[in-house]
């Protein structure tokens, strides 16, 4: 602990990567895993690019539940101590997560590599609306449609998709830039996110992971391994700076 306390103070620039882990201690369930998402609903028929396209009211099954899931969970600790670590260097979060609970505690650069279950947007005419503005009828079983009278989908990567370039890029200068990363609840095994420690890690940033278990950063990559939850762990460090 001291020793990272002393890499932070040292640190010039700071960013964070989180993934699915950080959304559960939040009530969110993830994606892969015991209780998983995918247990129930196969991604290919639920959640692909071409499932929406043939059939975009079975997909709306699945956004339900996670839209739903994300208006009602509320940002932990861990995503409060990131809004702390803001006042000492911290840059930027890079998140894999689509729930929007990192804006909600007050992050301010947010990068959302798979999108965000906060926004809706028009496959045909490209239109992009706030979820909220359709809450009501989402909650109630209905299926949102765009002025031009086509499906909405949520604003997130869906399987056969690739991730948003513009998005991916600030990601990598933020990792090949900064001096210092937190690696957050992430398995750190779905590409390409999770080659972004790596490449923060060549560019001679200090990597601090925080996981329930080990992950393929841990031995190789990985410079601090705290095991134990983000929202517990992260908060005693912060409390320290």
């Amino acid at each position: 602990m001291d020793k990272i306390i002393r890499e932070i103070k040292e640190a010039e620039m700071i960013t964070a990567f989180t993934g699915a882990g950080m959304s559960v201690e939040s009530g969110v369930a993830p994606f892969r895993g015991e209780d998983g998402l995918w247990n129930e609903f196969d991604p290919q028929e639920f959640a692909s690019v071409s499932a929406f396209a043939e059939e975009p009211e079975r997909c709306w099954k699945l956004f339900k539940i996670q839209i739903e899931e994300s208006f009602k969970s509320e940002p932990h600790q861990g995503h409060e101590a990131l809004v702390e670590l803001e006042d000492h260097g911290l840059n930027s979060v890079i998140t894999q997560n689509i729930d929007g609970l990192h804006q909600k505690a007050g992050s301010d650069n947010v990068l959302e590599l798979h999108g965000s279950l906060d926004r809706l947007i028009c496959s045909s005419c490209k239109n992009i609306f706030k979820t909220e503005k359709f809450w009501d009828r989402i909650k109630a079983g209905g299926i949102p449609k765009c002025d031009c009278t086509k499906i909405l989908k949520p604003d997130v990567v869906l399987f056969g998709e690739a991730l948003p370039q513009s998005t991916l890029q600030q990601a990598w200068n933020e990792a090949e830039n900064c001096d210092m990363m937190f690696s957050l609840g992430t398995s750190a095994v779905v590409q390409p996110a999770a080659s972004i420690p790596k490449m923060a890690k060549r560019s001679g940033a200090k990597i601090v992971e925080i996981n329930l278990e080990k992950t393929p950063l841990t031995e190789k990559v990985s410079d601090h391994f705290l095991k134990g939850k983000v929202g517990e762990k992260l908060p005693k460090l912060i409390s320290r700076l």
